[in-house]
């Protein structure tokens, strides 16, 4: 156990280390938390998406589906993948960005009473990138339609 205690040689217990270990954790924890406070240097995050993630009565059709960032994006650059087998609509148009550049739009077609999942980045796929190429963080995007 890292933060158990160290006997010496000659038999006397080091108790300081858990305590130093801590001390250690602490100040790189505050060191990281001062340079993150800079927003440009924080990954972008999903704030927003239509449908909202988690809905249950979404309405089937042609639609189109609407993530906003929390900062601009880079053009042409994203990872829209599944989640499990047919998670995802048949998508019917490219996916774009709108003019703010932090809403990538993605025209699809959405069958009735079925559930959909995106994983917006994941461990393997991380093209949604901020314009200075840092990686999105992953987001599950899961929603469901309605019955006629």
């Amino acid at each position: 156990m890292l933060l158990g205690q160290i006997q010496e040689k000659d038999g006397r217990t080091m108790k300081s280390l858990p305590k130093a270990l801590l001390v250690a954790s602490l100040c790189r924890l505050l060191t990281v938390a001062i340079h993150a406070q800079d927003i440009d240097s924080i990954a972008p995050v999903v704030i927003k998406t239509v449908p909202e993630a988690g809905s249950k009565n979404v309405s089937p059709g042609t639609v189109e589906i609407r993530v906003t960032f929390s900062k601009p994006m880079a053009d042409q650059s994203w990872s829209w993948t599944t989640v499990w087998k047919d998670s995802t609509p048949e998508i019917v148009g490219k996916p774009h960005y709108e003019a703010d550049k932090k809403t990538c739009v993605l025209k699809v077609k959405l069958e009735p009473n079925k559930t959909y999942g995106f994983w917006l980045n994941n461990q393997e796929f991380h093209n949604f990138q901020d314009q200075q190429g840092q990686s999105a963080i992953p987001y599950l995007f899961v929603f469901r339609t309605k019955s006629f």
